[in-house]
């Protein structure tokens, strides 16, 4: 008896195909997921100077007085100061960049206006460096000149995306913020336990959260985290050190 054909549905290869090809649209695109990642991984630096700056700003005023107003006066004091230059520094930082890109947009304009010969064969020799063959590399060039000529050259010249330029405005709240998120930490932590307890608590707590920032960094770099973490944790420990020990100081010398 001969068995009759099975349908893709009975056999399940051809569903199985049709559901492993279909996730693939779903896939984010490189260069989104890097710009995500990088801002995420920008943030968690922000709250890692917070942490840092300001812990070892309190403990070092912790060591000198133990009076709650002057700590907070002090620590409040820096989450601000630090939190405004973060943003003045992204902001010129981006806006410097962004003044770059753009200015690489526009001449880019003027030689597709100006020279298009020379930018369709500026474009099939760097397909050419990519490893395609000379042919293949010109009607590559040719049909991309076609589709869209601009967008072809920032991309593979410049890789730049002119609808996705950073917005400086949106980078310094984002330093902004996570600067302040990380120093709240280290203020709320010698000022919430009692005196004595307030610098063992605060070393403690920041320690562990460097810790935790050293760890996601690392992830998000793809680096070694246990390296990442040791590295953080002894620089906020050395730091909240010195600053005590200064602190110690100035008490002594009856500053």
């Amino acid at each position: 008896m001969t068995d009759s054909p099975r349908s893709p549905s009975s056999s399940g290869g051809a569903d199985n195909d049709g559901e492993n090809r279909q996730p693939t649209h779903d896939e984010p695109h490189t260069a989104g997921v890097s710009s995500r990642l990088n801002w995420l991984r920008a943030g968690v630096l922000g709250a890692n100077d917070g942490i840092v700056s300001v812990a070892g700003l309190v403990v070092g005023v912790a060591a000198l007085s133990p009076d709650r107003g002057p700590i907070l006066t002090a620590g409040v004091a820096g989450l601000v100061a630090g939190a405004v230059s973060m943003a003045l520094g992204e902001y010129v930082s981006v806006s410097t960049q962004r003044d770059t890109e753009r200015a690489l947009l526009e001449k880019e304009r003027r030689e597709l206006e100006q020279t298009p010969g020379a930018e369709l064969d500026e474009l099939t020799s760097m397909y050419q460096a990519r490893g395609l063959s000379e042919e293949t590399a010109h009607k590559v060039a040719e049909e991309l000149t076609a589709h869209d000529a601009f967008a072809a050259h920032v991309d593979i010249e410049l890789g730049i995306d002119p609808d996705a330029l950073t917005n400086p405005i949106s980078a310094a709240l984002s330093s902004a913020i996570s600067f302040t998120v990380g120093a709240l930490l280290p203020l709320i932590a010698i000022l919430a336990p009692p005196t004595g307890a307030r610098i063992p608590v605060t070393f403690v707590a920041v320690l562990l959260a460097l810790a935790l920032t050293g760890a996601v960094s690392a992830h998000l770099g793809g680096a070694d985290r246990r390296r990442a973490v040791v590295r953080v944790v002894l620089g906020g420990a050395i730091a909240m050190i010195i600053t005590y020990a200064v602190g110690q100081l100035l008490g002594v010398a009856g500053v």
